[in-house]
């Protein structure tokens, strides 16, 4: 049996073409789980200081990094979480975001978070995710 990713935006709930409501796997998949991802480069020098652009960029970069590390890309995230220190653009931040990820027909889940601050006074965002590889 091969692994199945159903997208659900059920009646009754608000649909966004920027996010899905539930996603669903099933079958013989791979569960890729990738931790938070700031915008730090392989030196370990924060990219994109005071840019949250810059920043939202590198930490998605490093994100579909550690994706194909364990045999995924970014078509395979089936859930986000974003958080966001408080007083940050968010708009800038998606304008990035969307660069990168584009127009997709099932956006994976999403949670989007203002925090006070996060491990670096300088990391203006920080990015996890879920990605569920189907095993052909």
């Amino acid at each position: 049996m091969k692994g199945n990713v159903q997208h659900l935006n059920p009646a009754g709930l608000h649909r966004n073409p920027a996010f899905t409501q539930a996603v669903v796997t099933s079958g013989t998949v791979k569960t890729i789980y990738v931790g938070g991802q700031n915008a730090v480069d392989a030196s370990g020098n924060i990219v994109g200081k005071g840019d949250v652009r810059a920043q939202t960029k590198k930490a998605l970069q490093n994100l579909e990094i550690a994706l194909r590390a364990g045999g995924g890309e970014l078509h395979h995230v089936v859930k986000w979480n974003v958080y966001i220190v408080h007083g940050q653009s968010v708009r800038e931040g998606f304008e990035a975001f969307q660069e990168i990820w584009g127009e997709r027909s099932n956006p994976p889940a999403i949670t989007a978070v203002f925090v006070p601050a996060l491990a670096h006074p300088d990391f203006f965002v920080e990015i996890d995710a879920i990605a569920v590889v189907p095993k052909e």
